[in-house]
């Protein structure tokens, strides 16, 4: 890993061990929650491994809390802004593509915002998110074949979609360039995964 990813993995793996220890669980139990292995949770929490995206999400969804919550810093203040290039890049494409975080924003659920981009056969798979998820794509560059359950487009330059998350899902290049475009994901977050006041 380099200096960046490094300091990310560190920042992901503290957040873990908070929340995790908030609640008084084991590893065991944060392991069988999110359906990882107990190795896996032990090197999230150590910073030794940079998790994927599907990882992280596992581990917010077994915690009760949002994505968010495990990659971004706390902010003081009402107004959070992330300026360019300083998102969390979540994921890297073999042919180039990067997804990064660049803002999100939590109430009785999880708001999202992405920048994506796709390589000449890039493809990110997703797996179904929690119950009610949604998710709104618009594209600013190239062209993207949205997959969501059995259905698919392809969406051109300035063409937007909304979809159901909590199917498995997909996003791929369908050009022989550089696909950009925006995602927001808003995945609601159970009562029953939220934390108990005295668990905060």
């Amino acid at each position: 890993m380099d200096r960046t990813t490094a300091a990310l993995a560190m920042a992901i793996g503290t957040r873990v061990k908070q929340q995790r220890q908030s609640r008084g669980w084991t590893l065991d139990r944060l392991a069988d929650s999110a359906g990882v292995s107990r190795r896996m949770v032990v090197s999230v929490e150590k910073g030794d491994v940079n998790p994927s995206v599907g990882t992280l999400l596992r581990l917010a969804e077994a915690l009760g809390v949002g994505l968010p919550i495990l990659v971004e810093p706390p902010e003081a203040t009402p107004v959070t802004v992330t300026r360019r290039g300083e998102g969390p890049q979540l994921w890297v494409g073999d042919g180039g593509g990067r997804g990064v975080l660049v803002a999100a924003a939590a109430a009785h659920g999880v708001v999202e915002l992405w920048d994506w981009s796709l390589g000449p056969d890039d493809i990110r798979s997703s797996e179904a998110h929690a119950p009610n998820a949604r998710e709104l794509v618009h594209v600013h560059q190239g062209s993207v074949i949205v997959s969501a359950g059995d259905q698919s487009v392809t969406l051109g330059v300035g063409d937007a979609a909304t979809f159901p998350g909590d199917v498995a899902h997909s996003y791929a290049n369908a050009g022989r360039r550089m696909a950009r475009f925006s995602l927001a994901v808003f995945e609601p977050v159970p009562a029953s995964r939220m934390p108990r006041p005295e668990q905060r």
